[in-house]
């Protein structure tokens, strides 16, 4: 990267982390179960409800308890539960039309990343009913207030229902946007830990390397504050003691929730600290080859880490230390290895491929330099990448079989 373009990177960065005490982020109420949401909706005086799922999680009856619940205490129940692995402008627009419709009054984004980007993107769009949905793409587009919306994460890996971003694939372009406003933060997180129970192992094992993804970024980037380094700590921490419980038992309890806490957590941090190019990439990804989000992070994240080089090798020995991988003798480039090492025990352990088996070479110029777009200047990464040097990142993961 050019030495102009990174005094603009870094200035805007730095802008950003200077505003970070005076902006408007906020913490999202913790309902525990799905029983607590009829009773703070009758408190808001609400009547007309809708519930933005997919059509997996309605089909093997995951919903069917608090829908039956919501029924009962008397409320006007619609459904839109023809949510895609990544959302689209048309998939918006469609939810948009049956919360119109029916006079809805609030939103209940169930399931993992993809239905509650879904539902934020709703709520932007009653917010702003005259507005073409692509003119709110990018940072601070939406400044209105978005109906309530309850946030319940079926996954334990996306930070959604914390955070003020959702995803959006252009349906033309097939391109992925994020949407970056601090109204999108949801008003009430449900941590339910019975609603993953039945969550298939790939992703158990992809959106948890999500979570570990967004933790990692937040602290290794630029833009860290105190709150933001001690949630990524125990995130990071939280994963890596939690998650292969939880993907060899999908019932274990205790691991079910200690990963939706360390989602919550790892959440918080990069709603205010940011991610970097694992993200960037990984959205490349799903918006050209429709790779799932967590299972791009889960792949890409080494790779980057190792392309960092010295850059992140103090901080990545400071999570080596934290989880006990080395000892403080140890040379920070030791424990950044052993950090990484980590990780790609963690993938190899779940299944998860070191390779993206769609990603064609021709393709890589298209996808860096909208990673470069999307990643420069916003993101605070430990060392800039222009679309030329990510392009040597996306080469790595071809599968060459």
């Amino acid at each position: 990267m050019n030495i102009f373009k990174k005094v603009y990177c870094r200035t805007v960065q730095i802008a950003f982390r200077i505003a970070l005490p005076i902006l408007p982020y906020r913490k999202p109420e913790i309902l525990g179960s799905l029983s607590d949401i009829p009773n703070v909706i009758e408190k808001l005086n609400y009547k007309n409800v809708l519930l933005v799922t997919d059509p997996n999680l309605r089909s093997r009856g995951t919903t069917k308890e608090l829908e039956e619940q919501l029924v009962e205490a008397g409320f006007n129940l619609v459904v839109y539960d023809k949510g895609l692995s990544n959302p689209t402008v048309d998939n918006v627009l469609d939810a948009y039309k049956v919360f119109k419709d029916n006079n809805c009054e609030c939103i209940i984004g169930f399931g993992g990343g993809s239905p509650m980007d879904l539902a934020k993107a709703v709520g932007a769009k009653a917010a702003y009913p005259n507005k073409d949905l692509r003119k709110l793409f990018g940072t601070l587009k939406v400044l209105r207030k978005i109906p309530t919306l309850f946030a319940i994460p079926t996954t334990a890996g996306t930070g959604s229902e914390v955070t003020l971003s959702a995803v959006i694939t252009d349906s033309d372009t097939h391109q992925k946007y994020p949407m970056n406003s601090f109204p999108l933060i949801p008003k009430y997180a449900v941590l339910d830990p019975k609603v993953t129970y039945t969550l298939p192992q790939n992703f158990t094992s992809t959106t948890g390397m999500d979570a570990l993804t967004h933790a990692v970024e937040a602290y290794i980037g630029r833009s860290t504050t105190k709150e933001t380094r001690q949630c990524s700590l125990d995130a990071v921490k939280l994963i890596f003691d939690n998650i292969l419980d939880a993907y060899n038992d999908g019932y274990n309890e205790e691991a079910r929730r200690n990963m939706l806490h360390a989602s919550f957590k790892a959440g918080l941090a990069f709603s205010k600290s940011y991610v970097g190019y694992v993200h960037a990439i990984a959205h490349t990804l799903g918006g050209k080859y429709n790779v799932p989000h967590g299972l791009a992070n889960s792949i890409v994240l080494p790779y980057v880490l190792e392309a960092y080089g010295k850059s992140v090798h103090k901080k990545l020995y400071k999570l080596s230390i934290h989880l006990g991988l080395v000892d403080e003798d140890a040379s920070y480039e030791e424990g950044a290895k052993a950090f990484i090492d980590a990780i790609k025990y963690l993938n190899a352990s779940m299944n998860i491929p070191t390779k993206v088996e769609k990603l064609r070479e021709e393709d890589i110029p298209y996808m860096a330099k909208n990673a470069d777009k999307e990643a420069n200047p916003l993101y605070p990464v430990p060392t800039l990448m222009n679309a030329l040097e990510l392009e040597e990142l996306y080469k790595m993961l071809i599968d060459k079989k």
